[in-house]
């Protein structure tokens, strides 16, 4: 799996494989061109959309759970046709690290006044790490290029899978993923850091902590490949209870691959 992998050079790829607990729709494992995932979220959502598409999942059925590394992944379908939209039930998310924002602005080729307020350099993790830097507008996140060498001396131990860099806009935000450490210069749609961003932005007072909030991340847009990944949180009382993370997917190409 690993070699297909790094033959076919994208972001992910995806193996699906028989569930192992029964009444499951699949196991899934993923794999970047140089590693194995524990969990991600566009391959999972291009997964339900090629289950549905191959009739693996009934017409009936709206949600269904997929077993990836991470543990099982509840799945909601929206909508199949016009265009295709699902929702993934984001893995717990946990807090981890802070580092020098400045110095990280520094490794993304920026300056202090780049920097959105004094927000933290942070990781948050659903099962990937990700470094999120705050910055002020999107023509700071457009300017930025990672610098890796830079990147050790301002976060030196450094174990992340990914720095995502965003700023707010009246939708949702405005990212980039900068992944060379997984093998990705940088991706176009990040889901599994959707999630974490969701509960970073709500943890900082970025956006408000409501039942059924919605917002959108749009990512890719650099590269021309822009995506749009829907967050919806599900809040009770006073607690952040789970982050869907909605997407769409289309088929592209279709191939046999020879061993």
């Amino acid at each position: 799996m690993q070699s297909l992998a790094r033959e076919l050079n994208l972001s992910e790829t995806s193996f699906v494989l028989p569930a192992v607990v029964p009444g499951n729709a699949a196991r899934v494992r993923i794999f970047t061109p140089t590693s194995e995932m524990k969990f991600a979220g566009h391959p999972t959502i291009g997964t339900a959309y090629a289950l549905c598409a191959l009739g693996r999942i009934p017409a009936d059925v709206t949600t269904f759970v997929l077993e990836e590394n991470i543990g099982p992944v509840p799945i909601r379908l929206e909508r199949r046709a016009g265009p295709f939209l699902a929702w993934l039930q984001t893995p717990p998310i946990r807090f981890g690290a802070s580092y020098d924002r400045e110095a990280c602005a520094l490794a993304l080729g920026l300056g202090t006044g780049d920097l959105l307020g004094d927000y933290p350099a942070q990781v948050v993790t659903a099962g990937n790490p990700f470094l999120f830097v705050a910055l002020r507008d999107p023509s700071a996140v457009a300017r930025a290029e990672l610098d890796v060498r830079g990147l050790e001396r301002a976060a030196p131990w450094f174990s992340a899978s990914g720095v995502f860099i965003f700023a707010p806009v009246p939708a949702g935000v405005y990212a980039r993923m900068f992944a060379p450490m997984s093998g990705i210069r940088e991706d176009p749609a990040t889901g599994s850091a959707t999630g974490p961003l969701a509960v970073y932005l709500v943890e900082h007072g970025l956006i408000e902590k409501r039942d059924g909030l919605r917002f959108v991340n749009e990512q890719g847009s650099k590269m021309q490949r822009r995506s749009l990944i829907h967050a919806l949180l599900h809040v009770d009382g006073d607690t952040l209870r789970t982050v869907e993370i909605g997407g769409s997917a289309v088929k592209v190409i279709e191939a046999t691959v020879e061993l």
